[in-house]
């Protein structure tokens, strides 16, 4: 299980092959992101459940949503075997009801710029994630408004991160984890092995877990 009263998460989103699964388990990350929201990176069922059998065990799995309704969500959960959900939009009461009973931790994703940065209950989640305007766009955005707004759950601090900011954003944020999913390719779709390695070594030596 994840220990939430320990930073140092480092997830790699848009996961969407075999290769690039096991480029992210070798790296040391904590979790991978399968991404079934309407984005370059989207997976199918099978692409995902492809990945998981050489990640099971190994890392944490994440499935992230966007734009996605809760039946849609609540199938895709259940043709997968996950540890961890994102969700970007609303989350009904009956959705995280049916998320507790699979006991799941529940992250949701919050944009910089909306409102609901401030209106959010972040006790009814595991971890909120900020992230920037377009998520997946690889853009970098200000942090002020974050400064401003203390959360009482962990927070995972995305949008626009790489290998050579990671240290500087954890260290401006005081974040829990962090999240990059273009800041590791090479192209759409294809993780870069060195890009990956330096992120998540530079993102440890950052938590005081370098190895």
């Amino acid at each position: 299980m994840l220990e939430l009263s320990r930073a140092g998460f480092i997830k790699i989103c848009g996961v969407t092959n075999v290769d690039d699964a096991t480029i992210v388990v070798k790296s040391g990350a904590s979790a991978i992101g399968l991404n079934f929201a309407d984005s370059p990176r989207r997976v199918t069922l099978e692409q995902a459940r492809d990945v998981l059998e050489v990640t099971r065990g190994q890392i944490l799995n994440c499935a992230v949503f966007r734009s996605g309704d809760d039946a849609f969500i609540l199938d895709t959960l259940a043709a997968l075997d996950v540890e961890m959900v994102q969700l970007h939009d609303e989350i009904s009461g009956d959705l995280l009801h049916r998320l507790r009973e699979r006991e799941l931790i529940v992250i949701k994703a919050l944009n910089i710029d909306d409102a609901e940065l401030e209106e959010f209950n972040e006790l009814s989640v595991d971890v909120v994630l900020v992230d920037g305007p377009r998520p997946g766009s690889g853009e970098a955005h200000s942090w002020d408004r974050l400064f401003a707004r203390p959360f009482r759950v962990p927070v995972i601090v995305a949008g626009g991160l790489n290998s050579k900011n990671v240290a500087n954003v954890i260290a401006l944020t005081n974040a829990w984890g962090v999240d990059c999913a273009s800041g590791v390719e090479s192209a759409p779709r294809h993780k870069d092995p060195e890009l990956v390695q330096s992120f998540v070594f530079n993102a440890r030596q950052m938590f005081g877990q370098e190895e």
